[in-house]
């Protein structure tokens, strides 16, 4: 072994092969040993409370040493420092008292939501135009203040905040009004079912009768016919008769490429207003904040850390707070540095997009196409499900870059020469229609845009 760290790798390797340690427990207690020497046979480490430097001896401490004894061939003596005492010895920590802060932290989430409300909304020079435009159609009271409203801006950033805000404040000065919220995603599937149960009447009257609608993630209906032919007639509805919209995206209306035009130019009628990322003292004023409504005190410098860490998602700036929250009860000390640095690694690591599924993929597709997906993977062969079955193919193809025969298997047992021809098909025709080329782009942007969301 060249160094202590290398020694240690392996040690933590053998805890996880042989002593079969959860990787919760991995995370939580082994990895924040910090490796400080190894003298003579003793393997020196260092952890920021007397809390964790109990549960690591006495629940893990017999673990390590054998595992030190097979990387190295020799006993170790394990010693733990601290910042309180780095000589004294750990107290024992009970499965009683471990229980004990187990449903500490349990009971700390229970308090790490808070309502959407203007009150809670930190507003800073990256939104404060869309915060304005908010508020003020807010005070109108559904009138035609700014209509429609698009706001706009990329994932995490607060849209889904605003709208409720406005939602709230709406009801407070007015709780007749009929204020209908719902993401395009799910406006899609509702239309596509009331198409296939004949109830579109109901459909229609739940819409058109609102006061206010608020659409989230509006983009999600681009390149679904049925949908935009809907939600075309139901918006020219609302606007002829002074109702409110209010429309979130994630990109602006001139780049949403597959919208149909004359949606395009509705949206862009009112008002837009985009919300960017937050600057270092908007980041600083949300986690103070957040602290604040959890009855936590963190440290200015433990602050500023996550606010450097930490710069293009609120909803990481917040998460980061309630992981803080629940650490303290575990560590049983105030909020750190090192806290910090362990919980902004549990966030990027929570972060990574959801794994794209062929389901998924077939789902979005079908959609668009107003097809189910047991049609795609079906034998028929009407040219709407033919031309579905194709893209779904070249797009799992393009996301997955599966292997060709395991896409025909999931395609109902389709074989090699079938998927080939569906590839190079879509391929060819996306070189020539540059509509389908929109389309296939704006499938695969809302697939991934879904799963890291």
């Amino acid at each position: 072994m060249n160094s202590f760290e290398e020694a240690f790798d392996c040690v933590k390797q053998y805890c996880v092969d042989v002593g079969d340690i959860p990787a919760t427990a991995l995370k939580l207690w082994i990895n924040t040993l910090e490796p400080k020497a190894l003298e003579n046979n003793k393997a020196i480490f260092f952890v920021g409370s007397e809390f964790q430097k109990g549960v690591v001896m006495n629940t893990y401490g017999e673990l390590l040493k054998e595992a030190f004894r097979e990387t190295l061939g020799f006993d170790v003596e394990i010693v733990i420092n601290t910042p309180d005492d780095s000589s004294k010895t750990a107290s024992p920590v009970s499965m009683d008292e471990l229980e004990e802060k187990q449903q500490e932290l349990e009971k700390s989430f229970q308090y790490a939501k808070y309502d959407y409300t203007f009150d809670t909304f930190i507003v800073g020079s990256s939104n404060e135009f869309a915060y304005a435009a908010c508020t003020a159609v807010a005070k109108g009271g559904g009138g035609m203040t700014y209509n429609p409203l698009f706001i706009y801006g990329p994932s995490g950033l607060g849209k889904t905040h605003l709208i409720t805000a406005m939602s709230h404040e709406m009801k407070s000065r007015n709780p007749d009004l009929k204020i209908i919220y719902v993401t395009g995603e799910t406006f899609a599937s509702e239309i596509i079912n009331a198409i296939h149960t004949k109830s579109t009447a109901e459909f229609h009257n739940k819409y058109r009768t609102a006061d206010v609608l608020l659409v989230d993630d509006v983009q999600f209906i681009a390149g679904k016919d049925s949908t935009q032919e809907e939600f075309f007639h139901t918006f020219n509805a609302l606007y002829q008769d002074g109702k409110q919209i209010v429309l979130t995206s994630d990109r602006p209306p001139k780049s949403i490429k597959t919208l149909e035009d004359r949606i395009r130019t509705r949206f862009e009628s009112g008002l837009i207003a985009d919300i960017n990322t937050p600057d270092f003292e908007t980041r600083m004023a949300i986690i103070k904040r957040k602290a604040e409504l959890l009855n936590l005190n963190i440290p200015d410098d433990v602050a500023q850390f996550i606010a450097n860490k930490l710069k293009t998602n609120i909803r990481q700036l917040e998460g980061a707070v309630k992981k803080l929250k629940a650490l303290k009860h575990y560590a049983g000390s105030q909020p750190s540095i090192s806290m910090a640095q362990s919980v902004i690694r549990d966030i990027l690591n929570d972060d990574q997009p959801l794994p794209i599924t062929v389901e998924k993929i077939i789902a979005e597709v079908a959609n668009v196409y107003g097809v189910s997906p047991e049609d795609i993977r079906s034998n028929k062969r009407s040219s709407q499900i033919s031309t579905a079955r194709k893209v779904a193919t070249y797009v799992v193809r393009e996301i997955t870059q599966m292997p060709l025969a395991s896409i025909g298997t999931e395609f109902g047992g389709r074989d090699h020469s079938t998927i080939v021809y569906a590839v190079n098909n879509v391929s060819a025709s996306i070189k020539k229609d540059p509509h389908l080329k929109e389309l296939v782009e704006d499938i695969i942007k809302n697939i991934k845009d879904k799963s890291n969301g």
